[in-house]
């Protein structure tokens, strides 16, 4: 079982830096979010998860859970969902601003991006001559 939770938790960090280092704003916010998620099950399973115990102390019981993780990945759950919300906010906002989704925020007129095609078919025509 841990092999199998430790497998999750690379994955899901995994995914989520390729997909932060992606150069669009989309594919960087699913990635914030699956590192969010794969910090929240690390700190569920670092908490020693018992099946069938209370998570509050109770004389009659024989065991009891620790209620501290479950109580960080609750909070955490919640800062989470608040910086996706914002995060969307802020890439649509850039979207309308830039009229791209670019990370790096490069906002090019008509006019650069003609010279730039043309310049790059000057490059190429000398090349193949």
């Amino acid at each position: 079982m841990e092999w199998l939770i430790a497998s999750v938790i690379a994955v899901m960090t995994g995914c989520g830096v390729y997909l932060t280092l992606r150069a669009r704003t989309f594919p960087v916010v699913l990635g914030l979010t699956m590192l969010a998620y794969a910090v929240n099950v690390f700190l569920f399973a670092m908490g020693r998860l018992q099946v069938g115990f209370p998570a509050v102390i109770d004389p009659a019981a024989a065991g009891y859970t620790d209620p501290l993780p479950q109580a960080l990945v609750l909070t955490a759950i919640v800062i989470a969902f608040g910086m996706t919300a914002f995060l969307i906010v802020l890439a649509l906002k850039a979207r309308s601003e830039l009229g791209n989704d670019h990370v790096d925020g490069l906002h090019r007129s008509e006019d650069e991006r003609k010279a730039t095609r043309h310049n790059t078919k000057t490059d190429s025509e000398r090349s193949e001559s």
